[in-house]
């Protein structure tokens, strides 16, 4: 059954590749790595590449948001305020929503504080427990915008981008909103980091995702938010699939089921098959055992001939900000005129893992369909605990 679209009138964007619509479309197509920088100030162990996001605005408050992270979402917000001004005027306050798919909050704030207070005896004053929590990113959003509606933050490890729009979604299908700013935001911390790094799955160098060579994820961060309405505009989530299998707690089952039912679920939604994806963004992290089973459910559910590409050797593995951002992609390539169908490429080394398929993946300057096929496309999120968010996003 098809759902009723819901309809992405504006896009705010913000990660290594740059701030802006037109300056991440941009570097997308580019296939810019600039903003993935070797960093000594993360791991315990030294250095490692990031996915920076430099210049940074300062809050126009300091209080308990005044925490990178929020840092971050700010600049991505600025990108939609007139668009968020509009709705609150046109639906009012109490009728627009925030859903927003965050991991790490102010963690990294409360790491420096606790340091402090083990060197001094006390937290530093503008230390606040606050910044902590993980409802934070979404408090700071109703507050900057002074909105009244149903807001919370969506923490479901690297799915929670892809969770918070179809939160906001069914926010607008069960009538409690007019209007949702939902995406994802996180920072770079150095718990998150090390947190990896005890999993070994840090790459050492740049991530290579798919190929015999991969090991490992290069961490980024950024932020992506929509203003989600019934109100036509050019783009609208079509669908999207949820699943839990359950398989680990943070590997993936190796079957891919869960993936698989993921992405059949979005399209059913959507309307569509596998024949009218004119591309899709894989999660592509660049570990072994995501690879494997991603490229094994994709070629499942979407065959051997659809373009595919994983966009975080450009950007870092964003986690709780990544189902947000890659969908933010998918909404600058949609935004296009119908004759402007160049692609993301896939950055790796070309040479194919043992353990994957042979997938479509995109290279520099390739083009997707141009026909009615090119109205929709795809994206994958998958998370620690067997979590798993596809959505299509098209054209309308």
């Amino acid at each position: 059954m098809t759902a009723q679209p819901y309809f992405l009138n504006d896009l705010g964007i913000t990660c290594a590749l740059g701030q802006g619509k037109q300056v991440v479309v941009s570097a997308l197509l580019a296939g810019d790595r600039s903003g993935m920088q070797t960093d000594p100030g993360y791991l315990q162990r030294g250095e490692t590449v990031v996915g920076i996001v430099p210049n940074l605005p300062s809050l126009p408050r300091s209080d308990k948001f005044a925490t990178r992270s929020n840092r971050i979402l700010y600049s991505a917000l600025v990108q939609i305020e007139d668009s968020v001004a509009c709705a609150a005027q046109r639906y009012g306050p109490e009728r627009i929503g925030v859903v927003i798919g965050a991991t790490t909050s102010g963690i990294e704030e409360g790491r420096l504080a606790l340091a402090t207070a083990h060197a001094d005896g006390a937290f530093a004053s503008d230390f606040r427990l606050e910044m902590q929590e993980l409802g934070n990113p979404a408090d700071f959003v109703s507050t900057l915008f002074q909105l009244q509606g149903l807001s919370f933050t969506v923490s479901n490890a690297c799915s929670s981008g892809g969770n918070a729009l179809a939160s906001g979604a069914r926010f607008l299908a069960t009538g409690q909103c007019d209007a949702v700013i939902v995406g994802g935001v996180d920072a770079l911390t150095s718990l998150t980091l090390n947190g990896f790094d005890a999993l070994s799955s840090i790459a050492p160098g740049l991530s290579n995702p798919f190929s015999v060579n991969r090991n490992g994820i290069n961490i980024g961060e950024g932020a992506a938010v929509f203003l989600m309405t019934r109100q036509h505009s050019d783009v609208a989530l079509l669908g999207w699939g949820e699943t839990s299998d359950g398989y680990h707690m943070n590997a993936p089952d190796p079957s891919g089921r869960g993936a698989l039912d993921a992405m059949k679920k979005a399209m059913d939604m959507a309307g569509c098959d596998a024949g009218d994806i004119a591309y899709a963004n894989l999660h592509g992290t660049g570990t072994r055992a995501n690879d494997a089973m991603e490229s094994l459910a994709v070629a499942q559910a979407l065959g051997h001939d659809v373009p595919v590409s994983s966009t975080k050797p450009m950007t870092g593995h964003t986690l709780g900000a990544a189902g947000a951002i890659e969908a933010g992609f998918l909404w600058l390539l949609l935004s296009r005129s119908l004759s402007d169908t160049e692609l993301p490429p896939h950055l790796w080394d070309g040479q194919l893992g043992m353990d994957c398929e042979p997938l479509n993946f995109a290279t520099f300057g390739e083009t997707g369909p141009t026909k009615h096929v090119a109205s929709a496309m795809l994206s994958n999120s998958f998370a620690f605990g067997g979590n798993n968010c596809s959505l299509v996003l098209g054209r309308s």
